[in-house]
């Protein structure tokens, strides 16, 4: 396992852990509130290492164990966080392999760094979630409540509830990825569990309708949940990266 390495980031001190290897740099982005210690992350990170493929995983800031308050964070933070520290310690094509919200991010740095995006996996991918996830299921009295304190909390099946605050909701606004097309000149491969209670399959249909491309696919997992973290999922995970990436 690669040691830890920290960077000073754009909103924060943020760790990363990066292996050197051949072919394009797999770069893992996990999902809100998880971290590179993720079962994906690590095992993904081992694979790629047994085979001399370079790799890297990172926490966004208010993650794991880089700096800042998780609270105080949103979309556009974590992906400017996700780009500098890849442009920071890696070089050349890069596969991006985007876990939930890490889907999300990852739609975001395919347009910003997309002379150097060689392949996409997306893992439950969750593209504007902020807006048709929490903000379109609140009550009135719940966006009320976020607009005029500022944050509200929802129940979370894995973990503590996730705090959603109003920088969240109107940052999450600026970087919608699914109201126009989203050009991907390379391969990419899309999985979905049918049990995933986070991620909807018409999200993931929405995905693949918006993203413009030769190579696209959508594989729909029957049984699978959201975490996607099974040993037949990961494996499914590895085919695809070596498909879109070689």
């Amino acid at each position: 396992m690669a040691e830890t390495a920290y960077l000073d980031g754009p909103n924060a001190r943020l760790a990363y852990a990066h292996t050197p290897g051949e072919g394009p740099t797999v770069v893992f982005l996990s999902g809100y509130k998880s971290d590179m210690e993720g079962t994906k992350a690590v095992h993904l990170e081992a694979w790629a290492e047994a085979r001399g493929r370079a790799f890297l995983r990172l926490d966004y800031s208010g993650h794991g164990q880089s700096g800042g308050v998780f609270e105080e964070g949103c979309i556009g933070d974590w992906a400017q966080d996700a780009q500098a520290v890849i442009e920071a310690v890696t070089e050349g094509p890069l596969v991006l392999v985007g876990s939930s919200m890490g889907g999300w991010i990852a739609c975001l740095l395919a347009k910003r760094l997309s002379a150097r995006l060689a392949g996409f996996v997306g893992i439950a991918a969750a593209p504007d979630f902020t807006e048709d996830g929490f903000w379109a299921g609140f009550s009135d009295e719940e966006r009320e409540k976020v607009m005029t304190e500022g944050v509200t909390y929802l129940p979370s099946a894995y973990g503590d509830p996730y705090a959603v605050t109003k920088r969240l909701i109107e940052d999450g606004r600026e970087n919608l990825v699914l109201r126009a097309p989203l050009p991907m000149a390379v391969p990419v491969r899309l999985m979905q569990g049918t049990e995933d209670e986070a991620v909807t399959r018409e999200t993931a249909l929405r995905l693949l309708d918006h993203i413009e491309g030769d190579d696209v696919q959508l594989c729909f997992v029957k049984g699978a949940d959201h975490r996607f973290s099974e040993p037949e999922n990961l494996a499914m995970i590895e085919v695809a990266i070596v498909e879109v990436g070689g």
